[in-house]
């Protein structure tokens, strides 16, 4: 018993050590690398917006679940799409944006994104582009908002499952990702095995990469975060027998990862958009964050989208 209290007071003080070495570490870092986009305040918060301005289209771009730095995880797409008005909006716990804030339903996350792009002036109509969870927001949006938006792309989006239930609301506690955070294990990881974390493409500069690793670890598992993963049946029950307005064009890229679940995802899209009168459904090959590695290609097929009709505003 001895032993073993010696043992558990030293890893006690070696977690405390390593928390106080990685909280030092972060504060240096963000205090010496220069944040990206501009900070606009919304509902008691605050959004980051990374934008590219352009002459062309408007299109803002919305990630999928826990990027930790949106506006860099789509620098290759966004590359891509120069000479477009491309804006990342990283919602509360990505990016550079607050941490916490009000609970992460359908309603909140759309009222803010509206409330966004109001104080920014961006042009409408605008293109709605998401990647995985963003599917979600994107078909609340486009309802709430439909005079403001001329198109809706899908990156391999998320789609509601006509089966998922309610659950109870999610109430604070303990949670283990943050504590990997604070106490500098996901640091220490992204240190020691970069490869596990970083995007899988070679579309990236080590800057880029260098700056998303660090990311990673200040944002991991905050409480936005958290919440908004805990809500996720919730919301999809929101959305559920809701379908895009069938007069908005809908571009849905979906991952061909060359198993059943590609086929799956293909139907699916297919029927939330079979009252849409423009849609088109692109399969792409790779996997889930298909913006890592197909950026080129999706740029086109957007472009091309854009240009026959598929980016006009609603008919008066």
């Amino acid at each position: 018993m001895r032993r073993l209290g010696i043992a558990a007071l030293v890893a006690l003080g070696l977690l405390l050590v390593s928390t106080a070495v990685n909280a030092a570490l972060e504060r240096a870092e963000k205090s010496s690398i220069p944040a990206y986009g501009e900070r606009v305040p919304v509902s008691g918060a605050a959004l980051n917006v990374y934008r590219n301005v352009g002459a062309g289209q408007p299109i803002v771009l919305l990630s999928g679940l826990g990027t930790p730095a949106p506006g860099l995880d789509f620098a290759p797409l966004i590359r891509e799409l120069g000479g477009l008005d491309v804006l990342v909006v990283e919602g509360l716990g990505y990016g550079y944006s607050d941490m916490d804030g009000p609970p992460r339903s359908n309603e909140n996350i759309s009222s803010e994104l509206h409330e966004v792009l109001a104080k920014l002036q961006v042009r409408q109509p605008y293109v709605l582009a998401g990647h995985s969870i963003a599917g979600f927001y994107m078909l609340d949006y486009a309802n709430r908002y439909r005079a403001e938006v001329s198109a809706v792309v899908g990156i391999d989006a998320t789609i509601p499952k006509p089966g998922e239930g309610q659950v109870p609301e999610p109430e604070p506690g303990f949670s283990v990702e943050r504590a990997l955070a604070v106490t500098g294990i996901v640091r220490a990881v992204t240190f020691v095995a970069p490869g596990l974390l970083d995007p899988d493409s070679d579309a990236y500069t080590d800057d880029e990469l260098h700056r998303m690793r660090l990311m990673m670890s200040w944002n991991f598992g905050n409480p936005a975060v958290a919440d908004e993963t805990a809500r996720l049946a919730n919301n999809a029950a929101a959305l559920r027998g809701v379908t895009y307005p069938s007069d908005l064009p809908v571009l849905a890229f979906i991952a061909d990862e060359s198993d059943d679940s590609s086929a799956t995802k293909t139907e699916s899209a297919r029927n939330l958009l079979a009252n849409v009168d423009r849609h088109e459904i692109v399969p792409l090959q790779g996997h889930h964050y298909l913006h890592w590695t197909q950026s080129r290609r999706m740029a086109e097929e957007i472009r091309a989208f854009l240009g026959s009709g598929g980016g006009q505003p609603p008919a008066s």
